[in-house]
């Protein structure tokens, strides 16, 4: 059997903690991530966090890193996938709403919930708002949109999603995939064409009725 109380001498792992801290942000917020109940919640020993971590706020730290990395940098690497069309492209972004593997929501939601009461991690979201909106517009200027409407269409796709995000919208799979080849329309100017909407759903494991 695994030894991982704080008799044990077993002081857990970068890996362990940060995920602690992660479940802690998503269950009740930032201020509920803390050393003493972290340790309280992996049955280890206080001092333990201190092998891995300098104080709480490089904790906080890593958080923001795993944040960026995981939301900012896939949303980006989307946006730059190889796709025939435009409408193509705005799917492989959508494959971000859809798969938390690729983008968490939830987590998006706790740092945004934590930058209404800290200005530095509000400059960080806005800095991660800005390097997404800007990988939009490219990717809708590659597909031959003047940049003042992909400018538009970028935010109209951002803003739309983070809308979902903050309200914390809760919508049936079906009902959500009936709508996307409307959002694709509306957001691109052009529908999709059923092969592009055939390989979206497959990657979703979404069968239309």
């Amino acid at each position: 059997m695994e030894q991982n109380t704080s008799e044990s001498g077993w002081r857990g792992s970068p890996e362990l903690w940060l995920e602690a801290a992660y479940d802690s942000l998503l269950e009740t917020g930032v201020d509920s991530v803390k050393i003493l109940p972290l340790a309280k919640r992996l049955n280890l020993s206080r001092t333990s966090f201190y092998w891995f971590f300098k104080d709480r706020e490089e904790l906080l730290a890593a958080l923001l890193t795993r944040w960026r990395d995981k939301n900012t940098g896939n949303l980006v690497r989307q946006s730059e996938a190889y796709a025939e069309t435009i409408a193509e492209a705005v799917l492989n972004v959508f494959d971000c709403w859809l798969d938390k593997r690729v983008f968490d929501a939830p987590f998006e939601f706790a740092i945004r919930s934590w930058a209404i009461q800290s200005p530095e991690i509000l400059a960080e979201v806005q800095a991660a708002d800005q390097l997404r909106l800007e990988a939009l517009t490219r990717m809708f200027e590659r597909f031959g949109h003047a940049p003042g409407v992909a400018d538009v269409r970028a935010r109209t796709l951002y803003l739309v999603q983070i809308g979902y995000i903050s309200m914390q919208t809760r919508e049936d799979l079906a009902l959500r995939m009936k709508r996307i080849p409307d959002y694709v329309e509306i957001f691109t100017g052009q529908p999709p064409e059923r092969r592009e909407l055939d390989r979206f759903f497959a990657r979703h494991d979404y069968r239309p009725g």
